[in-house]
């Protein structure tokens, strides 16, 4: 009998003195949707995966340890999309690696994008239109896992239903994915389990 593949998003006794401690594993291609009150750990349960926040436990990979790959390199393999994104460079494009730039216009025209934004400055771009770019920044690096804290909080039904349209076609394609999300539905529309997050511990909705 052929080895059973590992998870391909494994979270172990993730906790810190705030939060978890948190268990979950996704296999390829498989979502969880996480709601709760505002507050209640939710965000903190991503930045902790992304090792953006003080933790301890174990995350994998595909089977290799988080504690074996740099933080730069894991948050490119597992990439962290914020509520509120940051972009530290004037001009949209030169947040992007050139050779990803064609893959984000293509992707930005998917989602209802100008192309012409990329070439403007950060300042002129609404709230929905930053989300979607920083969405887009992500999906570029063609991610094994992803990390989506309210990604389409600020956005329209059509925006919201393109969003959930690629990230579907991520998902087939074998992506994991984690969205914390308010809309319970949007779940059910990924796919995804849902959780619930209730004094920053989780459990099955």
């Amino acid at each position: 009998m052929a080895e059973a593949s590992p998870p391909r998003l494994a979270i172990h006794e993730l906790q810190s003195p705030l939060a978890g401690p948190f268990e979950l594993e996704l296999a390829a291609g498989e979502a969880a949707a996480v709601s709760g009150a505002s507050g209640s750990g939710k965000s903190l349960f991503l930045r902790m995966l992304a090792d953006l926040d003080p933790n301890n436990g174990e995350v994998a990979l595909d089977g290799e340890p988080r504690a074996g790959i740099s933080p730069t390199d894991w948050r490119r393999r597992v990439p962290y999309v914020a509520a509120e994104s940051g972009w530290w460079r004037d001009r949209v494009a030169d947040h992007f690696a050139p050779d990803r730039l064609a893959a984000a216009r293509e992707l930005g025209a998917r989602l209802g994008l100008a192309g012409e934004l990329f070439e403007g400055p950060v300042l002129r771009l609404s709230t929905g239109e930053k989300q979607r770019l920083a969405i887009i920044r992500a999906l570029v690096l063609e991610p094994p896992a992803l990390l989506l804290d309210e990604p389409t909080a600020p956005l329209d039904p059509e925006s919201t239903g393109k969003v959930e349209q690629i990230l579907k076609g991520r998902l087939k394609a074998g992506m994991a994915l984690i969205v914390v999300t308010h809309d319970a539905r949007q779940a059910g529309r990924l796919g995804a389990r849902h959780f619930l997050m209730r004094d920053r511990k989780m459990s099955p909705a």
